[in-house]
């Protein structure tokens, strides 16, 4: 199939460097609102969600959160990790899960480059860049220091400085999750005739019951929904084994199987490798299971959540695309693993 991809990847730049900080998005959602109108699709706006349709809503519906990992001032040079701050997950007992996962990140950021920008236009307010990152032991918390911001006011959403690196046969960039929500976009452009998601705070947790509630009040009595994602791989290696990744499950639930088999025949009919993301977790286990380590867990994803709190209000799978340096400025996807799931997201719409 024609995925027309030099144009995927201008619609890809340009929203990779319109920041969209985890609890500020509304600002990302004005830029994708110019791009989807451009693209001849109807934009409704609601709390932590915007929704695009075709002439055709209920043929195809497909979800992409919109949010990236970022900073939010707290107080007078001082900035959290903004999906914390959004998930209201840190309850100062040190045993939630975004306590648990500061040790792994705490010096990831040093010495990286933020844009301050108005959350609600979208208008800048001055670049900076990490100096410091630390635990506190008071809030039991992780705080960042930036030089060239400590004129920011409390609640200013503070983005990674980011842009699209192309290198052989390789895209870089924070593309969780901005990649997928380039490719519902560029869907328009192909003749997409479907109902596109664009949620809020999936970083925070927040983004499926802004969903449930858009499905609660507009949905069929049969609504069938592909979340479309990256997936993190180990390294490079394992990341190239398929072009696509799907699910039988998260932690949350099991998906719909036979959407999954309709996703898996097309990409038997197009000759493109896929596997499944549990299978692959699962293997790891009983290889950890020989030596005592902590398993793996399952992870829980938008649509586990969503079919979950549902109880049969939505159904349905998603489909993934492999990735190495998962939360990093330096996510990597391969061009071709992106060419196979535009080709496999247009025969879905068709």
């Amino acid at each position: 199939m024609n995925t027309q991809f030099d144009d995927f990847i201008d619609v890809l730049k340009v929203l990779v460097r319109a920041p969209s900080v985890t609890g500020s998005e509304h600002s990302f959602y004005r830029v994708l609102q110019r791009e989807l109108e451009e693209r001849g699709a109807k934009v409704s706006w609601y709390e932590g969600l915007l929704v695009a349709q075709g002439n055709k809503p209920n043929s195809a519906m497909f979800s992409a959160h919109i949010d990236r990992h970022g900073l939010i001032c707290t107080g007078p040079n001082e900035f959290q990790y903004a999906a914390f701050v959004a998930g209201s997950r840190s309850d100062l007992l040190g045993n939630s899960v975004s306590e648990q996962l500061i040790n792994k990140i705490v010096d990831r950021f040093n010495d990286a480059d933020v844009i301050a920008y108005e959350p609600w236009s979208g208008a800048y307010l001055g670049r900076g860049q990490i100096h410091k990152s630390y635990i506190c032991e008071y809030r039991n918390n992780l705080i960042f220091e930036i030089d060239g911001l400590n004129h920011l006011l409390a609640g200013t959403p503070v983005a990674f400085t980011d842009k699209l690196e192309i290198n052989q046969g390789y895209l870089s960039s924070q593309l969780d999750n901005v990649l997928t929500a380039a490719a519902l976009v560029h869907l328009f452009s192909l003749g997409f005739e479907g109902t596109a998601f664009f949620t809020a705070q999936e970083e925070a947790g927040k983004s499926w019951r802004y969903l449930l509630e858009w499905f609660r009040r507009f949905g069929q009595s049969a609504n069938n929904l592909i979340v479309v994602d990256t997936s993190p791989y180990p390294d490079t290696q394992a990341a190239d084994q398929q072009k696509i990744v799907l699910r039988h499950r998260d932690a949350n639930a099991f998906f719909d199987v036979k959407m999954s088999e309709k996703i898996e025949n097309i990409c038997q009919n197009q000759h493109i490798s896929y596997a499944y993301k549990d299978d692959f977790i699962s293997a790891k286990n009983r290889e950890i299971e020989k030596t005592g380590g902590e398993l793996l867990s399952y992870g829980s994803t938008e649509m586990g959540r969503i079919i979950q709190a549902s109880n049969g209000v939505v159904t349905g799978t998603t489909i993934q695309v492999p990735t190495t340096g998962y939360h990093t400025m330096e996510e990597t996807a391969s061009v071709e693993s992106i060419k196979a799931f535009l080709s496999v997201l247009m025969a879905l719409s068709n």
